[in-house]
């Protein structure tokens, strides 16, 4: 559910709501049941296993409890609400691993509030890495809306950090797990990347810059060399119009807002962030907890919807190859 105090239990419960018009598969939430019934008067079913979801989803909401989220005021965070979606985390991940679900689609945490329980990863995506045993440099961060796919090389580090931690192969690791992502997660079996330039045009062949020349094309050329088609490094503000964005199947970019801009101002309400390069499928909603809007009815579910689509539709896909021996 994310943290209980946002709107994560609200969007869970709409996008069951939706269940039937948007086609989902079969979910269950996992958090504090509470959370739910604060803010949505639908039907809730509290199971005791995950084997028990898929019977009772056609008559409520399947709700998973695991660990009690203290005193649950909608907008209102604190740090037993975070100790109780760190709980939940851990459990999903396990669920997943050991098979027991198929996917796992996160709710909206706070980060602040974790950390004051010593939480110490930049966020949700890297403690799931970490959980499955993948180093941080092989699990990509890509946000997804139904026309552009995006992939930020580096993530939540400050901007004066940037051009030192770009590095050919960071670049090219980002890459691979890309290509093998978009093939494993969307079919995608000869995917096309295009790669953002670091400086504003690019570089202008090193006139304002030289990460082009000196990282951003070397990874390239590894890439093409092992198969991959790639191509870049493109000026950032050429690549995300409605022509450009034919051109690719995803768009990697130097760091956080680069690729978060183009991605949120296009499906802010339908952005999904999917991690690739794991032995799970993970989703999430592409948008945070909303303390502000939580418990008023005003949520939109459209992320979370396209995240349990996308996580359903990936999971169903992965299984197809295992069972087909692909």
């Amino acid at each position: 559910m994310g943290d209980p105090a946002g709107i994560g239990p609200e969007i869970i419960a709409k996008a069951w709501e939706q269940r039937a018009v948007r086609g989902l598969p079969p979910f269950f939430a996992v958090g504090d049941a509470r959370a739910v019934t604060k803010v949505w008067q639908g039907p809730v079913r509290v199971i005791r296993d995950p084997a028990e979801a898929a019977g009772a989803f056609d008559t409520g909401l399947p709700v998973l409890g695991v660990a009690d989220g203290g005193e649950i005021t909608p907008g209102i965070p604190d740090v037993e609400g975070a100790r109780c979606a760190l709980r939940a985390l851990e459990m999903s991940v396990g669920l997943v691993r050991s098979g027991a679900a198929g996917a796992i689609v996160t709710g909206p945490v706070s980060k602040a509030q974790l950390y004051q329980i010593g939480f110490s990863h930049p966020g949700q995506t890297e403690f799931v890495a970490e959980r499955c045993g993948i180093s941080g440099e092989n699990a990509v961060m890509m946000l997804a809306g139904p026309d552009l796919r995006v992939v930020p090389i580096t993530t939540h580090v400050p901007m004066a950090s940037v051009a030192g931690l770009l590095s050919i192969e960071l670049i090219a690791a980002k890459g691979r797990s890309t290509a093998r992502g978009l093939a494993r997660n969307f079919g995608i079996l000869n995917p096309r990347l295009a790669f953002a330039g670091f400086n504003p045009h690019a570089g202008e062949s090193g006139k304002i810059g030289r990460e082009e020349i000196d990282l951003i094309m070397p990874a390239i050329e590894v890439l093409r060399a092992e198969g991959i088609d790639a191509s870049g490094p493109f000026a950032a503000d050429t690549m995300f119009h409605g022509r450009a964005r034919t051109g690719y199947d995803a768009a990697l970019c130097c760091y956080h807002d680069q690729a978060l801009i183009p991605i949120k101002t296009l499906y802010f309400d339908d952005g999904v962030n999917i991690t690739l390069g794991l032995p799970i499928v993970r989703t999430s909603p592409d948008h945070g907890t909303a303390f502000g809007i939580a418990g008023k009815d005003v949520a939109e579910p459209g992320a979370m919807i396209a995240a349990i689509a996308m996580a359903g539709d990936a999971a169903t896909r992965r299984a197809a190859v295992t069972i087909s021996g692909a």
